[in-house]
C-alpha cells in the first residue's frame, strides 16, 4: 500500500494506492505539477495490470510533465500520440487556474472525478466529472472539457476503477486530503485490481 501527501502553491494533496496482490508494479499512478497559471493534476490507469500497464502509465506521466502548460484537450492529444503501440491508458485530469479561480477537467475512460464544494454552512455538495468512453493511445472519443469555478477549500477527488463506484461521500470536507484518500481506499477498495485515490484541496492564490 502506498500513501503520500504533497503541497504546491495552490493545492494540498493526498494519495492512497494499493497494487493488486501478486503484482510488483502498478498501472494506477497520479501526477501533480505546478503550471504557469496554477497546477495540473491527473490520475492515470494503464489497461490491465502489471509491467505493461505500468509502462503505459509512466509514458503518460512523462508526457503530462512536458506538456503541463497546454490546454487539457491538447494534453490528452499529446498523450494519445505518445502512447500508440502501448496498452493504452484511461485518464482524468484537471487544470487549476489560480488567477481566475477555475478548474478545467476532462476524462477519457473510467477514472471517476468529483469536486466537493466547501460551503460556508459546513455542509457539502459535489459535482461529477463527465466521463467519455475510450482509451488514450488506442481510440479517443470526441474530447470536451468542462470549466467550473473553484473556491478556497473545494476538494477534488479522482479515483480508479479499483475503487467501488457510486459511494456516497460522508466525511468532513475539512479533513486533511491524505486522511480522506486513505479513508476512501480502506472503505471502498475492491481488492480485485490496482486501486488509487487522489485528493487535492484548492488553497487559492497567495495574497
Amino acid at each position: 500500500m502506498v500513501h503520500g501527501s504533497c503541497e504546491i502553491d495552490i493545492l494540498t494533496c493526498g494519495v492512497a494506492a494499493k497494487t493488486l496482490e501478486g503484482e510488483s508494479e502498478t498501472g494506477d499512478v497520479h501526477f501533480v505539477q505546478a503550471t504557469r497559471d496554477g497546477a495540473l493534476v491527473a490520475v492515470v490507469d494503464g489497461l490491465g495490470h502489471g509491467q505493461h500497464a505500468a509502462a503505459a502509465s509512466q509514458r503518460a506521466i512523462a508526457t503530462l510533465a512536458s506538456n503541463a502548460d497546454k490546454s487539457v484537450i491538447a494534453i490528452v492529444n499529446e498523450c494519445h500520440a505518445a502512447l500508440r503501440g502501448t496498452r493504452g491508458v484511461v485518464m482524468s485530469l484537471a487544470s487549476f487556474n489560480a488567477n481566475e479561480n477555475t478548474m478545467t477537467w476532462i476524462g477519457v475512460g473510467n477514472i471517476e472525478g468529483r469536486l466537493l464544494r466547501a460551503d460556508v454552512d459546513g455542509t457539502s455538495t459535489h459535482e461529477t466529472l463527465i466521463q467519455r468512453g475510450g482509451v488514450v493511445g488506442y481510440q479517443l472519443p470526441s474530447l470536451r472539457a468542462m470549466v467550473v469555478s473553484v473556491a478556497v477549500g473545494d476538494t477534488l477527488l479522482l479515483f480508479t476503477d479499483g475503487i467501488q463506484s457510486g459511494f456516497t461521500i460522508i466525511l468532513p470536507v475539512h479533513d486533511q486530503p491524505q486522511k480522506v484518500a486513505e479513508h476512501i481506499l480502506m472503505q471502498h477498495g475492491r481488492g480485485t485490481d490496482d486501486a488509487l485515490v487522489f485528493v487535492a484541496r484548492y488553497l487559492g492564490k497567495a495574497r
